[in-house]
């Protein structure tokens, strides 16, 4: 196990550059036209793919060849620096990635995960689907269910899924649905949906306030059968899950959470990264703004902010590194570290986005500059993957080990 660090090392070093040369050359330089057209930026998806910026094997290297963890958040910082739709829109797949190593058999990951990308010549899309109109942060409440057709050894798949990132235009769905509903969570399995199978469509695909270039959409199930492999973790690992949950006996991580604890980290990432886009942008402004014969850098007002701002996008990457070494070298979480990140990183963009704003004035106020873009980005962090309410129920019960409701 390496020991934490708060230096990079040579490789970490260089793809972090190489992510940033990205996100400043190609990506930054779009997110305004993405942005106002509230679509798929399908060429700097490709564009992506052809530097091998998306694709498995670079995500895996990130994943599984770091043995530090903190890869992916570097990446994800750099990338949302540049813009967190267009970033959504290219790692959002790792979702559904994340899904499947989370719950697959090493065969299914083989099988399943490289399709999840495809080739820069035919770039593919992923998505998971856990949240659905009635069940947002109570998972255990899903009413999508999966029934065995022992048959045919098909598993039958109804119900709609909501607030899905590439939801209905994605080529591999993973789908966590109920299979025991009386056992709420512990009764939950997850399925992979081939490309193209009979039933899943997309529903409604929702106007956003921020990270428009990212596709949000419902995902209508209307008796798909998809064949018995499909279900990760296969079906007698899930039996024995079962009957040990019917036991009351404890049973292993469930379907949805295991994905998003893990994935906690680097969404607190992707909000550090829009911190310090607005915060380098807001300091850059008041050097060259002046007022009153002088520039506002030199006022203390706007000084301190700029260093309150600094300040809190900083701690808010020790946090999430942090939590990314812990889950990546295996410690376990004992505070809610994850959730720590993920809700401090988030509020923090809210937050210094907001300063951003008021330092610009009214130029902060109006679309020629991108602060007003970023802070309604930054919200979304507050509320997708648990609210910030939600992760500090999590910190509550982590630490104080009482079932706080």
């Amino acid at each position: 196990m390496p020991d934490f660090s708060l230096s990079l090392n040579e490789d970490q070093l260089q793809i972090q550059k190489w992510v940033h040369d990205f996100a400043e050359t190609v990506v930054r330089p779009a997110a305004h036209e993405w942005d106002e057209r509230e679509e798929t930026p399908w060429p700097i998806i490709q564009e992506a793919a052809k530097v091998g910026i998306y694709s498995f094997e670079f995500v895996a290297q990130a994943f599984v060849g770091d043995p530090t963890g903190l890869m992916m958040c570097l990446v994800n910082e750099e990338m949302s620096w540049g813009d967190a739709g267009i970033a959504l829109a290219i790692f959002g797949s790792t979702l559904g990635v994340a899904g499947i190593f989370g719950s697959g058999t090493p065969e299914q990951v083989t099988e399943w995960a490289p399709q999840c990308f495809g080739t820069p010549e035919d770039v593919k899309l992923a998505a998971f689907c856990v949240s659905e109109a009635d069940a947002g942060s109570d998972v255990s409440s899903l009413r999508t269910r999966a029934v065995y057709d022992e048959a045919k050894d098909e598993w039958v798949l109804n119900g709609t899924k909501t607030w899905i990132t590439n939801g209905g235009i994605a080529d591999i769905h993973v789908v966590v649905a109920s299979v025991e509903p009386s056992l709420g969570s512990r009764g939950q399995a997850s399925f992979i949906v081939p490309p193209k199978t009979k039933g899943l469509s997309l529903g409604q695909k929702f106007k956003k306030m921020g990270i428009r270039a990212s596709h949000t959409g419902e995902v209508v199930l209307d008796d798909v059968r998809i064949p018995g492999h499909c279900l990760l973790g296969g079906k007698e690992k899930l039996d024995a899950r079962i009957a040990r949950a019917r036991e009351g006996k404890s049973s292993s991580v469930q379907a949805a959470m295991s994905t998003f604890e893990a994935s906690r980290p680097i969404v607190g990432a992707q909000a550090v990264g829009i911190a310090r886009a607005a915060h380098e942008y807001a300091l850059d402004y008041a050097k060259e703004r002046k007022q009153f014969g002088r520039a506002i850098i030199e006022n203390q007002a706007i000084a301190f902010k700029l260093a309150d701002m600094k300040m809190h996008t900083d701690a808010a990457r020790l946090l999430v590194h942090r939590a990314a070494w812990m889950a990546g070298t295996g410690q376990k979480f004992t505070a809610g570290e994850g959730s720590m990140s993920k809700l401090y990183a988030g509020e923090t963009a809210v937050w210094v986005t907001e300063q951003a704003i008021q330092i610009l004035g009214g130029y902060g106020y109006v679309r020629e500059n991108p602060v007003e873009r970023w802070h309604r980005d930054s919200k979304i962090y507050t509320i997708f993957e648990g609210t910030s309410e939600i992760q500090r129920l999590i910190i509550s019960r982590a630490m104080s080990g009482v079932h706080i409701k």
